[in-house]
């Protein structure tokens, strides 16, 4: 199949994707809640009569598709929703308040489904296996993580991944990777400062975690600023502060969180190391105590095999145009399907979906994020031109060798 002929068939059922875009987005789930979306997608694929396996890492659901005579490679999307409010004024909006599919899950299935149909409709064409991977967790879970560990990636082994996200700053019609780390090895710190709270109106009675827990907040950035090598990338965000519950009383405990972020997992390692340190130093300078812990999971990053960019450069222009396809600079997000790229050679690409026509302006997790849907019949294709190529080139090579 040509590029042309997959992205008409993809154009011919894109009310299709969008109605299952919009039921998932109207019916939000956190991580490893995705009850509900996880049966629309086993309903779907049985409608397809794709046979799957489900309750994988909870709620993760597997589909195979292909003769089983040749290669094996994935596709993956993620399902779950982040605890956001949504303030968009989309008529499909959450029904749920403080839950959002703020990050395009929604669009990630409803793409990888819409592939799901055009491949099984032309399954004559698939000389090997082809694995749907729809997997829980993306936000914090490390769903991926344990759907690898329960053997997604085998029987039949999985020889290439590839994934696509939505991209609230790159314009429709789009795609965006490169070569090599393209996001980074992420994870979440604590701090929690304890002093001896009392009367704000008589300091010098208490030992005050307000005014160390603030020191400890700027002095972190001196870590970037003063410790990396300028040329490296490095990311500490404190992102929330909390304590005390009257306006006159100093408290005993003050709690910071956020996050931190390398391009190495080393890189995360040393910075976690550095941050305990230096948060224990201020804190006993200031007569307070402070206990760091690094709770949830340290997130490798995401390298993108050479190869496999080279392949989905190329059936993405051939979906999208030439001049539609375009390399990137590495960024400090953080994503799971970092854990199969660590067994697999696989590639995470960006499909662009801002369109300023339609106040679809803002970027992933924020309560204003909409998406232009033109462009979830354009993923469904590249999802499809992906699998039949890399099929492809994995038959020649086993050919040649």
């Amino acid at each position: 199949m040509q590029g042309s002929e997959i992205l008409s068939k993809s154009n011919e059922i894109k009310s299709w994707i969008i109605e299952k875009r919009r039921k998932i987005h109207r019916r939000p789930e956190l991580m490893y809640e995705e009850f509900e979306t996880s049966k629309l997608v086993q309903d779907t694929l049985k409608e397809l009569e794709i046979p799957f396996q489900k309750d994988i890492a909870i709620t993760g659901v597997v589909g195979i598709l292909g003769n089983g005579n040749g290669p094996c490679i994935a596709l993956r999307a993620d399902m779950d929703a982040l605890p956001i409010h949504e303030e968009t004024d989309v008529e499909f909006k959450s029904e749920i308040d403080g839950k959002m599919h703020a990050c395009g899950h929604d669009c990630h299935t409803a793409m990888l489904l819409g592939a799901a149909r055009i491949l099984k409709e032309n399954e004559e064409y698939i000389e090997g296996t082809v694995k749907l991977i729809f997997q829980p967790a993306e936000e914090g879970g490390a769903g991926g993580k344990m759907m690898r560990d329960e053997g997604v990636l085998m029987n039949p082994d999985v020889q290439k991944i590839f994934g696509l996200h939505v991209a609230g700053q790159l314009p429709t019609g789009m795609m965006a990777s490169r070569e090599g780390t393209l996001l980074a090895s992420a994870g979440s710190l604590k701090i929690l400062v304890k002093g001896n709270g009392g009367h704000a109106a008589a300091p010098h009675n208490t030992i005050d975690p307000v005014i160390t827990a603030s020191k400890i907040v700027v002095e972190l950035q001196s870590i970037i600023s003063r410790e990396l090598n300028p040329l490296e990338s490095g990311v500490i965000s404190v992102t929330m502060m909390n304590g005390g519950d009257a306006w006159n009383v100093i408290p005993s405990t003050m709690e910071l969180q956020g996050t931190i972020r390398s391009l190495t997992l080393e890189g995360l390692i040393n910075l976690q190391k550095r941050v305990k340190e230096l948060s224990e130093s201020v804190a006993i300078a200031n007569r307070c105590e402070a206990e760091v812990t690094f709770p949830g999971h340290d997130y490798p990053p995401t390298i993108n095999d050479a190869g496999c960019w080279e392949l989905g450069k190329s059936v993405g222009k051939e979906i999208l145009g030439s001049d539609k396809v375009i390399d990137m600079p590495p960024i400090m997000g953080g994503e799971d399907f970092a854990y199969y790229t660590q067994k697999v050679p696989g590639c995470f690409a960006f499909l662009g979906v801002s369109n300023p026509e339609i106040d679809a302006i803002y970027d992933v997790h924020h309560p204003m994020f909409k998406v232009d849907e033109d462009a979830l019949p354009l993923g469904s294709a590249i999802h499809v031109n992906c699998a039949l190529k890399s099929l492809e080139d994995l038959s020649k090579q086993k050919s040649i060798n």
